[in-house]
């Protein structure tokens, strides 16, 4: 059970790297069929695309807060159940 925890927990460890690359390159003109953009982007897109319903649109200067509620939902409710199942499967051992 404590394996498979820490391979949770690198896995949102490199989803969070992915979502802040994501929000780095949506600054820079890029290839859309650039490798390395196309990776960040097919991987975090099934995170974001749900959120995107309900984030505003800040006023209409088109702002995406989709990636800031997913790494705020990984970091405040998703880390914190993980940790307490690390806790919990340290002491079962």
């Amino acid at each position: 059970m404590l394996v498979i925890a820490n391979i949770i927990d690198t896995a949102l460890y490199v989803l969070q790297l992915l979502i802040f690359a994501r929000i780095i390159l949506s600054f820079i003109p890029h290839d859309p069929y650039n490798s390395i953009f196309r990776f960040v982007y097919e991987t975090t897109e099934p995170m974001l695309r749900p959120f995107r319903r309900f984030s505003l649109n800040a006023g209409g200067f088109g702002i995406d807060f989709s990636p800031l509620i997913v790494l705020l939902l990984l970091q405040y409710l998703v880390r914190p159940v993980l940790y307490s199942l690390l806790g919990l499967a340290g002491r079962m051992f």
